[in-house]
This record gives structure tokens, sequence and C-alpha cells, in this order.
């Protein structure tokens, strides 16, 4: 039998104590792994696997795992008017949201990226700004300036280059691709209040594969196909099933539990649990700098924050 794994779109699931404990213990599972997951992924490249190499595993196999995922769970039927936000979702947003992503490991410092990453809500601010005739206020707008100075700190300050061939190059596809995720969010914002997460993920993961399928030859060549060592194989198993598989579900539970608002401030996790394992791993090492550019970006945050709820109420 299926199970109904709708989601509480309202997010205005019970706040009890265990519900609120079982709510953050998701958001900070799911924050861990991606985090660790960009070290992780800085770790394959370029010893073990080609950045292409990891785009088409996160995406081809990610995708294969929400379809096998789908005959266990309900899923709903795709209205007509929605497909082309799913296609636009999977093609534009994911696609180039994971291929720009890698692509930015490749060059630069996982510590860098990591604070870069944090920056998708704003352009979802500008976006809105641009394309859908939002009026943030001046607070949010102030909030939005703050963030980007703190980003431009790690772009610039970027240009030395210290555990990646060229950490400049890096961060500014790293920009690139919080865009793209930006835009994947808008593009699918009324989408994920419609159906549920399997309904919808399948589909994008699926349209997401189509170009992923051209970067499959020449994978064969790889060296992680020609090693019989297994911490290379257990990196790519857990890029594969924790920050691509299993993150998605831990954020909806945690939604309905503690609320989007919540859920939203556990992303500024991630350059903290990038930077430990980063440092653990010996890839990186933490600079005052990016410090610096990580608290700059949190306060901005916070500034968009409070103005978003002023002008709200």
């Amino acid at each position: 039998m299926k199970s109904d794994l709708r989601p509480d779109v309202n997010g205005t699931g019970p706040l009890h104590a265990s519900g609120f404990l079982m709510g953050n213990a998701c958001m900070l599972l799911a924050s861990i792994f991606w985090g660790v997951n960009i070290s992780v992924t800085k770790a394959l490249i370029p010893e073990w696997m080609t950045a292409e190499g990891i785009i088409v595993v996160r995406l081809v196999l990610g995708a294969a795992l929400f379809w096998l995922t789908s005959v266990f769970v309900k899923c709903d039927r795709i209205a007509p008017h929605d497909w082309l936000r799913l296609i636009s979702g999977g093609f534009v947003g994911l696609f180039g949201f994971i291929y720009l992503f890698v692509t930015s490991l490749r060059y630069g410092n996982p510590i860098d990226i990591s604070i870069i990453m944090t920056l998708p809500p704003m352009f979802v601010i500008l976006i809105g700004v641009i394309f859908q005739r939002r009026r943030p206020s001046l607070l949010e707008y102030a909030g939005v300036f703050v963030s980007f100075a703190g980003a431009l700190i790690v772009i610039l300050y970027g240009k030395g280059g210290v555990s990646g061939s060229d950490n400049f190059l890096g961060n500014l596809l790293a920009t690139a691709s919080a865009i793209c995720y930006a835009l994947y969010l808008v593009i699918l914002e009324k989408p994920s209040h419609t159906y549920r997460p399997v309904t919808m993920l399948r589909w994008v993961f699926l349209f997401s594969a189509i170009p992923a399928l051209f970067l499959i030859p020449g994978m064969q060549y790889m060296p992680i196909f020609k090693t019989s060592r297994i911490i290379p194989w257990l990196e790519i198993s857990f890029i594969l099933v924790c920050p691509t598989f299993l993150a998605y579900f831990l954020v909806q539970p945690a939604i309905k539990r503690i609320g989007s608002e919540l859920v939203s401030l556990y992303q500024y996790m991630i350059p903290v649990f990038a930077s430990i394992s980063a440092v653990m791993m010996d890839i990186d090492k933490l600079r005052w700098i990016q410090v610096v550019a990580m608290g700059v970006i949190v306060i901005g945050m916070a500034i968009t924050n409070l103005g978003k709820r002023k002008r709200i109420s």
C-alpha cells in the first residue's frame, strides 16, 4: 500500500515539545549533509572523479532514486499548466545549479563556496523585484546590500588560490550557481505548495537528468573505476544518498513542525559544517576574512528578515 506523504504546505503543524525538537533535528541533519557535501565533493575532484562525473551521479542516479521511491508512495497527477514550471525548474534551475556548483568546486575552495551559497534568498528577493513586481521595504534592500557586501569580500579575496586552482573563477561560478538555485525556488514555488515532494521531485530530477546524460561519455576513464580503495566509493555514495536524496525528505517534516522561517535560518549553518569538515579532511584552512564575510552575510540576512516581518505585519 502506498503511503500519503503530502506536506503541510501551510507550515502550521502543532509545536509540541517533541515535534519542535524533531523539526530542529531534521534541519540540523540536513544542514550537516549539505555542509559536508561541499567538502566531500571537493575531495573527489579531480583525484578520483571529474566534475562532470559527479554531476551525472547526482542528477541521473538521483532521478532514479526518486522514481524508485515513487513506486512505494502515493503521487499526484500533474496539472497541464504546471508542466512548463517543472520542465524549466529541472533544466534551468536544478541542472544549472548542480552543474555550476560542482564545477565551482573544481576551481575554488570549499569554505568560500559554502559562504557564497548562503545567497539564494537574496537573489530570490531581486528576482521578485525584477520579474514579479514585488516591492520590498528599504530595510530589506539594506539587508540585500549588506549580504552582497559579504559575498563580495569572499569573491575578491578569492584571487589568491589557497586550495583551488583558480579561487576567483570558482567563486564566480558559485555565485552563478546561487542565482540558478534562486530561479529554481521561484519557478517551483507554486508547484511545491500543490504536490507531494516525491511527485514534484521525480519529474524535476528527470528533466534535469536529460542534459546530464550528455556528460556520461568518458566517465569510464575516471580514476575511481580503477581503484580498489573503498574511501572514494563511500564518498560518492554519501553525495548521492544524503545531500541529494535524504535531505529533501528531512525538510518537509521540519517545515510542518517548526515553520518555514526557522527552517530557512538553518541555511546559515551550512558554512559552519562545511568549514569544520574541510578542516578535518585537511582540504582547506579557515581564515579570518572568511569568518568576517560569513558574519556580514548573516547580519544582512537578519536585517532582511526583520524588514520582511515589519512589511508583512
